[in-house]
């Protein structure tokens, strides 16, 4: 009997949602609230977290398991108290998890992505890299090792990953009274704003009482201004993700002591020299021409949604799939992923992704088949339908236009 994980029909209700506060933004003439570059970007990094984490949840909940059997301070029975005691523990971990994310510059590298959105809206909930929920699962260990079982808490991280979700809207003002016990939007919003006023403010993901105790929390009181305090100036998948690691390769390259560079890589963001993003935007950013006229909704949505339905096929039956799928369907949605990227940033060298694509494909075809010493074959004849029609030609006219 086939495995199958039903956790792939709760994936399309991110887009439910999303089409209802895009409705509710419209009906209250709050266009300022999408932008439709950011936000497929968003969605392009959510997209490609969750196909990842496909490839690393089982292997933290196995985890879960054997620090719990092996290592667990105390044995936490199963009663109502239980389930509070651990939603206030997991609220607790989250909001030092969170802090540290902000404090430290190599957490800070993988979090940084979720604050570089200058909107604020769903999508942003979505703007997760696989590199946070490497580093989120490794504090969410500590749960097991103090004695709450692992069942306990993978349930309530699926809830308190859901309350998360809806904290991420502009649809929703101030709560009154609520705000006084629970993070809501208003407040969220204030930690996602670059205002001097609200740097560093509002870790917690469900109850204000652990940056009340510690002295981060702030309400909202001015509009605030989303996304980071110098902002990045590319959509770029992978420059999206890699940037900050490569600022701080280049910031420990100049130090000139052991001591300096571990205290770069373990220091403050705020202390960073703040001229290395331009210097590194000049050498791997190139400055776009004028003359491009990109014409890219209707392909990029197209390339958003295989990517959204080829993931949801994997997460229903990744059970079921054998290594080589899993790994073509994988690198499949990570070309198209970046493909998107590339072509909001109209790179030129994108229409070489579309080759790799159809040459991936193609390959996998015939390894499926027995035929895997023939997988030169569509380098092959890519090489010669280039020479001969140069489909390229058509392509940069009619996807990018450039004139």
């Amino acid at each position: 009997m086939e495995k199958v994980n039903y956790l792939a029909f709760a994936l399309p209700a991110f887009f439910i949602f999303l089409f209802i506060e895009y409705q509710v933004a419209k009906y209250k003439k709050r266009q300022d609230i999408f932008k439709y570059e950011s936000s497929i970007t968003n969605i392009s990094i959510g997209i490609a977290e969750r196909l990842l984490n496909l490839f690393i949840a089982a292997s933290f909940y196995s985890l879960f398991y054997y620090i719990y059997e092996h290592y667990a301070l105390l044995n936490i029975p199963n009663t109502w108290y239980t389930w509070i005691l651990l939603i206030l523990a997991t609220d607790l971990v989250w909001y030092w998890y969170h802090r540290l994310g902000h404090e430290v510059n190599l957490l800070w590298a993988a979090h940084i992505v979720h604050h570089q959105s200058e909107e604020f809206n769903l999508t942003v909930a979505a703007r997760i890299t696989m590199f946070q929920a490497l580093i989120r699962n490794v504090f969410w260990c500590v749960l097991p090792w103090v004695g709450f079982h692992p069942s306990l808490v993978i349930f309530i991280l699926l809830f308190h990953g859901v309350y998360s979700f809806f904290t991420h809207t502009q649809i929703v003002g101030k709560l009154g009274w609520l705000e006084y016990i629970f993070i809501t939007p208003s407040l969220h919003g204030v930690h996602h704003a670059s205002d001097e006023k609200y740097l560093d403010k509002n870790y917690g993901d469900v109850f204000v009482f652990w940056d009340k105790l510690f002295g981060t929390f702030q309400r909202e009181e001015e509009k605030p201004k989303y996304g980071l305090t110098h902002p990045i100036k590319s959509y770029s998948f992978l420059w999206q993700h890699f940037h900050y690691y490569l600022e701080i390769l280049e910031a420990v390259k100049r130090a000139n002591t052991l001591k300096d560079k571990i205290r770069i890589a373990f220091g403050s963001p705020a202390l960073m020299d703040q001229d290395i993003r331009p210097e590194l935007e000049k050498k791997w950013l190139p400055h776009k021409s004028n003359d491009f006229q990109f014409r890219y909704q209707v392909y990029l949505n197209i390339q958003i949604a295989f990517s959204f339905l080829l993931m949801c096929v994997m997460t229903f039956y990744y059970s079921n799939l054998d290594s080589i799928t899993k790994f073509t369907g994988a690198v499949l949605i990570l070309i198209t992923l970046i493909n998107c990227g590339a072509l909001m940033e109209q790179r030129r060298w994108i229409y070489y992704l579309e080759y790799a694509r159809i040459i991936l494909v193609l390959s996998y075809v015939l390894t499926v088949y027995g035929y895997i010493e023939l997988t030169f074959i569509p380098i092959m004849l890519a090489i010669v339908i280039e020479q001969i029609f140069k489909p390229s030609v058509w392509y940069k006219h009619n996807i990018i236009n450039i004139k």
